[in-house]
């Protein structure tokens, strides 16, 4: 076990990152070229840790696509033989469990398959597909590692049983791993991403978390799991080259509806009408609505604090975007701040507390009419995020002197079709 400020030839150990049943693995500094690496180091026993390692380095090597693990450096360094590999941020077990956008979830599934999909080109099963084996860097970019495990399939396989038992096939639990394989462990993945939910035997559809998977993803991609997660493997994909076409092909189908809504929304001459408004609009608000989105049905400028789309009147209309915010609330998708402990928006559940400290923000502009609690408030919330007091006093749209008939939060009469914060039809005498 190496110690921190340790030096291993031009590396210096800053900490150890993970522990396996193969290889421990640290965190250094490469002190020739100035940049943080990862460094995996096989246990002492060389007849077990050491082979499996070299595998490793030798399918790494045959695999160069964006979203596998590249391999810097492979050698013998003061008796340890020692790999050099890119360093991430976190690994994908760690993001499952905080908040993310239903949008960034979708673009990392891509990625996943992508990188799974490459490496059943080169005729690669990995044999330990796991969010734990994903890493993430910088700009949500998602990479596979760990072919510690992974088999070569040529004209016939034999393998023992390796993998993490929680995603293992029943047939790769025997002995026998496929390409079905490593499709049912996706599929294991990906479920437990999109539902917050790990499947478990015997399987049986639905599985829990179901009402959750409903409700963040379209039916198509649910489709793509269940076929993924068959006990059969003739019933699954017959390899991920195949679950991602279809993954992609969902997604296009999805752009182009996007698209043709768009179209379908006025002739050339009306939609010129409907940006003007639109960039007027924005001129007026924009700043202080902070109508950064886009609505998901019309595509009108709408911001995360609006319950329904001032233009055509949908739903949460920025659900699934990216915010500014840290994290997300899990029950509408709207950015929250990590010290808030509920929803200031839909009255979510309690969060899991993930600091102690208070963060200070210049968005906040008012305090939270409960004497007890006095919590700092940002315009438009409807909830208070420390105490969940439900805000009274109705917000005002500076430069505005309408408010909306039904809830008496203020409105901008002259664009809106709608009121963004109850679905009101805004009436023009």
């Amino acid at each position: 076990m190496l110690r921190a400020r340790q030096r291993v030839g031009k590396y210096r150990v800053l900490g150890r990152i993970a522990t396996g049943p193969l290889a421990d693995v640290y965190r250094a500094q490469d002190t020739i070229q100035n940049i943080k690496v990862a460094l995996k180091i096989p246990k002492t026993d060389p007849y077990t840790g050491e082979k499996e390692i070299l595998h490793e380095v030798r399918v790494a090597t045959k695999l160069r696509h964006p979203n596998i693990l590249s391999v810097l450096n492979a050698s013998y360094i003061d008796e340890h033989f020692v790999i050099a590999m890119e360093l991430g941020e976190e690994s994908l077990a760690d993001r499952i469990e905080r908040r993310t956008s239903t949008a960034s979830k979708l673009d990392l599934a891509g990625q996943g398959l992508a990188a799974l999909a490459h490496a059943h080109e080169h005729r690669i099963i990995h044999c330990d597909i796991k969010p734990e084996n994903f890493i993430l860097f910088p700009g949500n970019q998602l990479k596979l590692a760990d072919f510690g495990f992974a088999k070569r399939c040529l004209r016939t396989l034999k393998a023992s049983g390796s993998g993490t038992i929680d995603y293992i096939a029943p047939e790769q639990a025997m002995g026998r791993p496929k390409f079905q394989s490593d499709v049912f462990s996706m599929g294991l993945v990906l479920y437990r991403l999109f539902s917050g939910k790990l499947p478990e035997w015997p399987f049986e559809w639905p599985f829990s978390g179901h009402d959750k998977l409903q409700a963040r993803v379209r039916p198509e991609v649910i489709e793509i799991l269940r076929k993924a997660i068959q006990l059969d493997p003739a019933r699954r994909y017959r390899d991920a080259v195949q679950m991602q076409a279809d993954f992609e092909r969902i997604d296009s189908h999805a752009r182009k509806q996007k698209r043709a809504r768009a179209k379908k929304n006025g002739t050339r001459r009306g939609s010129s009408w409907r940006q003007m408004q639109w960039r007027e609009f924005k001129r007026q608000f924009g700043k202080q609505l902070d109508c950064r989105h886009q609505c998901r049905n019309c595509e009108g400028p709408v911001s995360e604090s609006m319950q329904a789309c001032p233009w055509c009147g949908f739903d949460n209309p920025t659900r699934g975007c990216d915010t500014r915010m840290p994290a997300h609330c899990p029950r509408c998708e709207r950015g929250v701040k990590n010290d808030w402990d509920y929803c200031a928006w839909c009255y979510g559940p309690g969060f899991v507390e993930e600091t102690t400290r208070r963060y200070p923000d210049k968005r906040y502009t008012a305090k939270c009419a409960n004497r007890r609690c006095r919590g700092p408030l940002m315009p438009f919330m409807r909830y208070c995020p420390h105490c969940r007091t439900k805000v009274r006093r109705p917000w005002k749209l500076r430069g505005s002197r309408h408010s909306c008939k039904a809830c008496n939060w203020g409105i901008a009469h002259e664009f809106w079709n709608y009121c963004a914060w109850c679905r009101e039809p805004v009436r023009r005498e």
